[in-house]
């Protein structure tokens, strides 16, 4: 298989921008979902079926950057609210107190937020969905699905 994302970088670039208002609408920042997508590769799914082939995100490296995500998120919410960029409240116990919390109910330590993912992952397939609209708009999916084969 080759490379087949190379050859519509430039599509993918106008998807990105048609796509900036559903990012607007979600719960990521532009920043968060820049990091969503550097762990999302796209496939071409039943690529030697034209009737069937689809675009898909392969979504199965996200939870290993939902940490980072959990910390962007905190960073953005402290510069809006003005409080600690690691999320911790103020006072000489908020520290302590997000530490039980976390401890308690799967803070940052506790494994990926299963909502803030099923998010990501329901997102990026949406993206997937709207780059083949594009792609086939154009006339361009079906040479991409071969490419995709080689």
């Amino acid at each position: 298989m080759s490379d087949w994302t190379d050859a519509i970088v430039g599509e993918r670039m106008t998807v990105d921008r048609e796509f900036t208002d559903r990012i607007r609408q979600s719960e990521f920042s532009n920043q968060e979902w820049g990091l969503i997508m550097t762990a999302v590769e796209f496939e071409i799914e039943h690529a030697d079926d034209p009737e069937n082939a689809r675009i898909v995100a392969d979504t199965s490296k996200l939870p290993q950057i939902m940490p980072e995500l959990d910390k962007v998120s905190r960073q953005m919410g402290a510069m809006a609210g003005g409080g600690d960029p690691e999320g911790n409240s103020s006072g000489v116990f908020g520290g302590v107190v997000d530490d039980i919390k976390d401890a308690l109910f799967g803070g940052a330590g506790g494994g990926p937020d299963k909502e803030k993912l099923e998010a990501a992952e329901r997102l990026t397939q949406e993206y997937a969905d709207e780059l083949q609209r594009h792609l086939e708009g154009k006339g361009k999916f079906e040479q991409v699905r071969v490419a995709y084969q080689e």
